[in-house]
């Protein structure tokens, strides 16, 4: 079963505010979300994967084309 994060606890991931975090999710330079009965959730594989992705790279997802 995939496991589903709240704003709170992505930021707390990604060491970032929960503003910042929905500041990206408005700007679509975050990780994949989704509105479930209301609230934003992102899914753990998701948010991996972003990290992976600003690894690989060198830079972060937000700054590349």
């Amino acid at each position: 079963m995939t496991k589903l994060l709240t704003v709170d606890e992505v930021a707390e991931i990604l060491r970032r505010t929960p503003g910042q975090i929905r500041w990206m999710r408005n700007q679509g330079t975050g990780p994949k979300s989704a509105r479930i009965a209301g609230r934003v959730f992102f899914r753990q594989e998701d948010v991996d994967e972003y990290l992976e992705r600003s690894f690989a790279d060198g830079q972060s997802p937000t700054l590349s084309a």
